[in-house]
């Protein structure tokens, strides 16, 4: 597809991911930003989001999928889970427009899905969606018209972890240790994230049974080939935005540093968003863009892999905004944001 203007919209458009689509929508050359709704409807983006002021008024509709295939080519769905896959089956019994599900919905089997979230009610699209990690599904993604937009914590492992898939003594396991900036949590308010919990505090939630746990492990079986014993611990930290993941593993040999590192190399070469360091790597290095920056050691047998990303923008807004970028025949990094706003 390629056109002077393709119209889009966003179903979803209160939260925070939501805020960050219709940045990078605004300030796109090719999307036209033609639709945007929510659960209520009945406002303007410039009174949900006030930093809009000036800048939009765009009228915010109450969801609806005829008016979504009316208006557009095509749809971010940025709703919860169940709410997603529900707005997705009804919008493509109307037209087959292409669709970026920024939920959970799409991303895993139905046996998984049913078994961590809730029973699929759409497993005849489910069969069809590609999920869409651009480094490891590029070619599928170009001829998708459903793409699962990959979580957060497993945008950052599974870009560091796959190159090492092959090296790893899966019978030691792999642990994963991951902190996030508390707007991953979501706008709405609870007990973690409020100001006097969240402050100068750090800890984690969900230990082993956080659902992207699961997410990170069939991905290593889909993507690639390999059954991982995964260990996940999510922490939450007083950050605004921001991820960085550790994961440590046990080799089958010994790698030195020059081998490890050319390993990442190898895989990412032709990947401009993938940035190798030499040393472990900063969260203020990629907030504001969609960069991940991977750093390697390791010791005898033991590895150890650290990485960072912007949550809202690498692991969800960005990466989405990429994927409709393929989706649609247009060079993939148009409107992607590559410039960090970190001081350090």
């Amino acid at each position: 597809m390629s056109a002077q203007h393709i119209n889009v919209g966003i179903i979803g458009v209160s939260g925070y991911t939501g805020l960050e689509l219709v940045k990078l929508l605004l300030a796109h050359p090719i999307f036209k930003l033609n639709y945007i709704a929510n659960t209520q409807g009945e406002a303007h983006l410039d009174e949900i989001h006030k930093m809009l002021s000036s800048l939009s008024h765009l009228p915010v509709c109450k969801a609806n999928a005829k008016d979504a295939v009316d208006k557009c080519d095509l749809v971010f769905i940025a709703l919860p889970h169940k709410s997603a896959m529900t707005m997705v089956r009804e919008i493509l019994s109307i037209k087959c427009i292409k669709i970026v599900d920024l939920s959970a919905d799409y991303r895993l089997s139905a046996t998984n899905y049913a078994a961590h979230y809730c029973p699929h009610i759409d497993t005849e699209n489910l069969s069809q969606a590609v999920y869409g990690l651009p480094e490891y599904n590029r070619a599928l993604i170009q001829k998708a018209h459903l793409v699962a937009n990959p979580g957060c914590y497993p945008t950052a492992t599974l870009l560091a972890l796959l190159p090492f898939l092959d090296y790893i003594d899966n019978s030691c396991g792999v642990f994963i240790d991951a902190k996030s900036g508390v707007s991953g949590a979501g706008k709405s308010l609870t007990e973690n994230t409020h100001f006097p919990h969240i402050n100068e505090n750090l800890f984690s939630y969900s230990p082993l049974t956080h659902r992207h746990q699961i997410e990170i492990a069939e991905k290593c079986q889909t993507i690639g080939a390999k059954e991982m014993d995964i260990v996940f611990v999510p922490h939450l930290t007083p950050l605004t935005r921001g991820m960085l993941v550790s994961i440590f593993a046990t080799l089958h040999h010994p790698l030195n540093a020059k081998e490890a590192y050319e390993i990442l190399f190898n895989a990412y070469k032709n990947e401009p968003f993938i940035r190798i360091r030499k040393n472990p790597v900063s969260i203020a290095h990629v907030v504001g863009s969609h960069f991940c920056d991977i750093f390697v050691g390791t010791a005898k047998k033991n590895i150890y892999i650290n990485s960072s990303i912007d949550n809202l923008l690498r692991g969800a807004s960005s990466q989405a905004l990429l994927n409709a970028n393929l989706m649609c025949g247009l060079d993939e990094h148009l409107g992607v944001p590559n410039i960090p706003y970190g001081i350090f």
